[in-house]
């Protein structure tokens, strides 16, 4: 079983490996693909709607498949490359090793954020926006200037004590673990990592900024402490209300696969 490390505790090398995966994927045009479900998701999950991929009590078993596939697709051009997360809880500052530009490069400038260094730059020719939100083709960032602080671990821990998975109305506004670690109630995790990244991570297109992966690879982890730290709690709803992905419903865009086959993340991955 492989393992999934914190990037802070990648090598060299295995960091050169993620991104020219990544690399490799977009020039193949696959990596774009992702890009696509994910923003054609986020503007059809809506609390009043059908919601699959946001905004419900599918938001973690989607991504953990949606993460899966992406996962699927680095080893396919190398198959030793596992997802690496990003504890934003430690690595907390522009200044980590994450930012670095071995691996996935710094801050944008002043003025437009673009990303100037590291191998997603738009000046290197290997990342150019083609699905994209506005008329911008570049890569853009501004780190820690839509909301100053990212959440800290007594925040994390405040959800991870939560007992219950989800609840009535399964949307923005209820209660329980999901909601808190999706960021629309409680402390914001999830959602005040994309604004404090910035650029494309504000938007629907987020994967076109490599980070989105190690982001959800970190909210996949937490999914997987709190199940460890409650086994008796589960998914619920188990039978869902119109528009609402039940336990045993498959999921859109697969079809193919349901919450209850993604509750077991130890059939894929394990995390280091």
């Amino acid at each position: 079983m492989a393992d999934r490390k914190n990037q802070a505790d990648l090598s060299a090398t295995e960091k050169r490996d993620f991104v020219d995966a990544v690399v490799q994927l977009k020039k193949q045009g696959r990596y774009d693909e992702f890009i696509t479900t994910h923003n054609a998701f986020i503007m059809s999950d809506t609390d009043s709607g059908e919601r699959t991929g946001h905004r419900s009590p599918s938001f973690l078993p989607w991504h953990r498949r949606f993460l899966l596939q992406f996962e699927q697709a680095l080893q396919s051009v190398n198959p030793s490359v596992m997802l690496p997360y990003w504890d934003w809880t430690v690595d907390r500052s522009p200044r980590s090793s994450l930012w670095a530009d071995s691996f996935l490069g710094g801050d944008g400038r002043a003025g437009d954020g673009r990303v100037t260094t590291g191998p997603f730059a738009f000046g290197g020719g290997n990342w150019p926006m083609n699905i994209r939100v506005d008329g911008r083709t570049y890569l853009r960032r501004s780190l820690g200037v839509g909301v100053r602080e990212l959440p800290t671990r007594a925040e994390v821990d405040s959800v991870l004590a939560l007992s219950t998975y989800d609840a009535s109305p399964w949307n923005s506004g209820s209660s329980g673990f999901r909601n808190q670690v999706e960021g629309w109630r409680g402390p914001n995790l999830h959602n005040r990592v994309h604004v404090w990244v910035g650029g494309q991570m504000t938007t629907g297109a987020s994967p076109n900024d490599p980070v989105f992966w190690l982001h959800h690879c970190f909210i996949d982890k937490l999914w997987a402490d709190w199940q460890r730290l409650h086994p008796s709690l589960g998914y619920v709803p188990v039978s869902a209300p119109q528009g609402v992905v039940g336990l045993r419903d498959t999921m859109k865009p697969w079809n193919d696969v349901t919450p209850e086959d993604m509750l077991d993340h130890t059939k894929f991955y394990t995390y280091r």
